[in-house]
């Protein structure tokens, strides 16, 4: 099957300028975002607190829910509906870790019913301490951060047969973070210094495909994370999942294009970059089309139909699959040009 004709050639490189553009208002929104909101909206995963999930047997209002948990002196509680409305079930949180049991659940129930006037049936209660919160949230950070960082060291050995400036990289990095560390720096201080060591490492000593791919990755997720901001979602282990399985999804679609550009580079050498890397971008165009619509299929198959459980990562997978395939196009590829242009100068 085949969606664009052989020989087309339609000239992406000519409108990074146009592309970057975009990416900078996309980037810039999602920061504001995350400036407005204070940072992702963490669920009890990486905040702490406590998860209840009850179902009713007929409509019930949030005001009775949350009135009927006060008697329980469970403070600022937010009421959601979960799934369909028609299903009367509903998700409450609380920022208080409260002790579970069947005493707990029993109590909850009693509460509830005598506030709404429907026995509810608990379907799970999920408890996480503040001090288990905040460590989760510094180990899913650090695995997005060592997932982009050896990610990009592989391809700059791969693509640029680099090895040992990779090897001097990750030398480096580990060095910074350990020095850094010994500051006290918050986690994401300590790897936002971190990426900016690694972009200042990769241009010092010029591994351009592993900064095309790395500033792809962060835009991806920036945008992403920033989306999810505007949306106002609640970030939890399934997103950060989502991300990781971003991350992958858009890295293959980069390097898919990174090797025709370094096979184009061998058979027509006395043709510009600029040149090259459009004919790679559009022979390689039919396979990304074909790999990310059927990739979308599936995701908005669960997005629709795979219930309120996967609901938000199944949107994090349909806004990362877009966003990755096309920072493969307009992100990755058009740096390579925009780095030899900044040489020539």
């Amino acid at each position: 099957m085949q969606f664009i004709k052989p020989g087309v050639n339609i000239d992406f490189i000519g409108k990074r300028k146009i592309a970057f553009a975009f990416s900078i208002i996309m980037i810039a929104v999602s920061i504001t975002s995350l400036i407005i909101h204070k940072g992702p909206r963490f669920g009890i995963d990486f905040a702490g607190g406590t998860l209840i999930q009850v179902k009713f047997p007929a409509p019930v209002a949030a005001a009775d829910i949350q009135a009927g948990l006060s008697t329980l002196g469970i403070a600022a509680s937010t009421v959601q509906t979960f799934g369909e409305r028609k299903d009367n079930e509903f998700l409450i949180r609380t920022d208080q870790s409260v002790t579970t049991g069947e005493g707990f659940e029993r109590g909850v129930t009693e509460a509830l019913k005598t506030a709404t006037g429907a026995a509810g049936e608990i379907r799970r209660v999920e408890m996480v301490g503040p001090q288990v919160g905040q460590d989760l949230r510094e180990k899913a950070l650090f695995a997005m951060f060592y997932a982009l960082l050896f990610i990009t060291i592989y391809i700059s050995g791969r693509f640029e047969m680099k090895w040992f400036l990779s090897a001097v990289v990750a030398a480096a990095l580990i060095a910074a973070v350990y020095l850094l560390g010994l500051f006290q720096l918050s986690i994401p201080i300590l790897i936002g210094a971190a990426l900016v060591v690694t972009l200042i490492l990769f241009w010092i000593l010029q591994l351009k495909y592993a900064m095309g791919a790395i500033v792809a990755l962060i835009h991806d997720v920036v945008i992403t994370v920033g989306i999810f901001s505007l949306f106002n979602k609640e970030f939890n282990l399934s997103i950060i999942a989502a991300l990781l399985t971003i991350i992958g999804y858009s890295l293959n679609d980069t390097i898919i294009v990174f090797d025709r550009i370094r096979e184009n580079l061998r058979k027509f050498h006395k043709n510009t970059l600029h040149a090259i890397i459009n004919r790679s971008v559009n022979e390689t165009l039919n396979r990304t089309i074909l790999t990310s619509l059927t990739t979308l299929v599936v995701v908005a198959a669960l997005f629709a139909l795979g219930g309120g459980i996967i609901h938000d990562f199944a949107f994090a997978l349909l806004v990362g699959i877009c966003v990755g395939t096309y920072s493969s196009i307009y992100v990755a590829s058009p740096i390579l040009v925009a780095w030899q242009g900044r040489k020539r100068r």
